[in-house]
């Protein structure tokens, strides 16, 4: 984790250089979860553009290594049960941390194949189909989904699973980072640190998170100097990590 006091206090020691601004809390609040998401959905596009290009066998030098330690983090499993008859659906808004990114989907017990019950502790891995397929695939007599060979697709945020036989699923899904909150108070005419939520991102990212938030305050303030500085270090931390 990131402590939003140290954020802040780098924030408001850059910003208030050569007097170019207060930022108070309640805006410092809006800047820092704008950020913590920028950076956070960032993970996913940089995972996809990453798995394109030959890993780095260096230790600690793997990017795709360094974007699963960060994203891991957020990864979470739940049991969800189905919601709806004939049709399996179950319902994402039901898990107990906000949802942001299915992972897998993993049905549990036992599979039947012919009169045989198959006993697969481990479950059986479903696999994703877009909406189209699946509706294909339902109506085949060939590759008709079973027990032993599940399908889904997502639809909002819902999970619509065949067969619909299966009565409780696992999943391994990524929630979203928690809001990020500085409370202070007085003393004196001073505004000290009192109570707040951290940032859920990986230590690594405070310089990123810092800069962020500062390119979000120049742009209200309108302080052409301070976005310009801002951007500079943004773009320099892009192509480092693209290296």
């Amino acid at each position: 984790m990131v402590s939003v006091d140290t954020v802040y206090q780098r924030v408001l020691a850059l910003a208030n250089k050569e007097q170019r601004g207060y930022i108070p809390p309640v805006k410092f609040n809006l800047y820092a979860n704008q950020a913590q998401m920028d950076i956070f959905e960032q993970y996913f596009y940089d995972r996809s553009q990453f798995g394109r290009r030959s890993g780095n066998q260096t230790m600690y030098a793997d990017p795709i290594d360094i974007l699963e330690e960060k994203i891991e983090i957020f990864h979470r499993s739940e049991t969800l049960s189905n919601t709806s008859s004939p049709i399996n659906i179950f319902d994402l808004q039901n898990l107990t941390e906000d949802y942001y990114r299915l992972a897998k989907v993993i049905t549990k017990g036992d599979a039947l194949k012919g009169d045989t019950i198959l006993n697969n502790k481990h479950g059986n891995i479903v696999e994703k189909l877009t909406h189209s397929k699946f509706e294909l695939v339902k109506r085949s007599s060939i590759i008709k989904p079973s027990l032993l060979r599940p399908v889904y697709y997502l639809k909002d945020t819902s999970i619509i699973l065949e067969p619909d036989t299966i009565d409780s699923i696992e999943i391994n899904y990524i929630r979203k980072p928690k809001n990020v909150v500085w409370q202070g108070t007085s003393v004196g005419d001073t505004l000290v640190y009192a109570t707040g939520e951290d940032f859920e991102l990986h230590i690594s990212e405070e310089t990123k998170l810092v800069m962020k938030i500062l390119q979000l305050a120049a742009i209200e303030m309108k302080d052409a100097g301070l976005l310009a500085i801002t951007s500079r270090e943004d773009i320099k931390n892009i192509q480092q990590e693209k290296q």
